[in-house]
């Protein structure tokens, strides 16, 4: 019997406006930068593939602010390196500390339509949830802004923890916050490797929340999942 949900963030219960390469672009834009969204875009992913995961083991609590804003600095900066267009920049440490703010609030991100009435009903259902997320500390003005703050009891996301999803740490602490054993846990996510497989390893039941209808050779997956049978959704009106 599931007591409570564990669910994922971006890409699962909110996403960017457009596309991230729109959204800095139109920043960028502001401080003389010229570029084409699309071209940033795929820069934006291609740096964010390449980086280290954002987790910071062994780091004080006081000092994950800083380190997550500088992680996501270097990510940018790549970006529009990658897009060749960083020269353009006169001061990008300033259009940065712009972008960063902007993004902890409600105007870059829309939340899909199937969430409220899935974290409706579940609450109607008296099933608890949580947030366990790869995302910064900026998640809690985020979900504020959007409204979904109240439905949540906990917030767990790697930078405090020091391990990113798919490390099992990051659900084992989650797990710590609430009276539960994994086996009665469901967590849901649009990440199949980090959500799913990430979930599965640590013992608890997961849907893979698959909104972009990807389609995955399973056999490649196999040092991740057991099983050839994956409970997979494109959205969450499976309710």
């Amino acid at each position: 019997m599931t007591k409570i949900i564990f669910l994922d963030a971006a890409g699962t219960l909110f996403d960017v406006r457009g596309s991230v390469g729109e959204v800095y672009g139109q920043i960028a834009h502001r401080f003389g930068v010229t570029v084409k969204s699309e071209e940033l875009n795929a820069a934006f992913f291609q740096s964010f593939a390449d980086s280290n995961p954002m987790a910071f083991p062994g780091r004080e609590l006081s000092k994950i602010p800083q380190l997550e804003f500088e992680w996501w600095q270097t990510v940018a900066a790549k970006a529009f390196q990658r897009a060749g267009v960083f020269n353009q920049f006169s001061d990008f440490p300033k259009f940065f500390v712009e972008l960063y703010a902007h993004f902890a609030t409600a105007e870059p991100w829309f939340v899909y339509p199937d969430v409220l009435p899935a974290l409706n009903k579940w609450q109607q259902q008296g099933i608890e949830l949580a947030v366990v997320s790869n995302f910064d500390s900026r998640i809690y003005a985020v979900l504020k802004a959007l409204n979904l703050a109240e439905y949540f009891t906990s917030v767990t996301i790697s930078t405090e923890v020091g391990a990113a999803k798919p490390d099992s740490q990051i659900f084992t602490a989650a797990l710590q916050k609430h009276n539960c054993i994994a086996e009665d846990v469901l967590h849901i996510g649009d990440s199949f490797k980090a959500d799913y497989c990430g979930a599965k390893k640590a013992g608890l039941n997961a849907i893979w929340l698959n909104r972009q209808q990807e389609k995955l050779d399973l056999a490649k997956w196999s040092f991740l999942i057991e099983s050839q049978k994956v409970e997979e959704f494109a959205s969450l009106d499976f309710i």
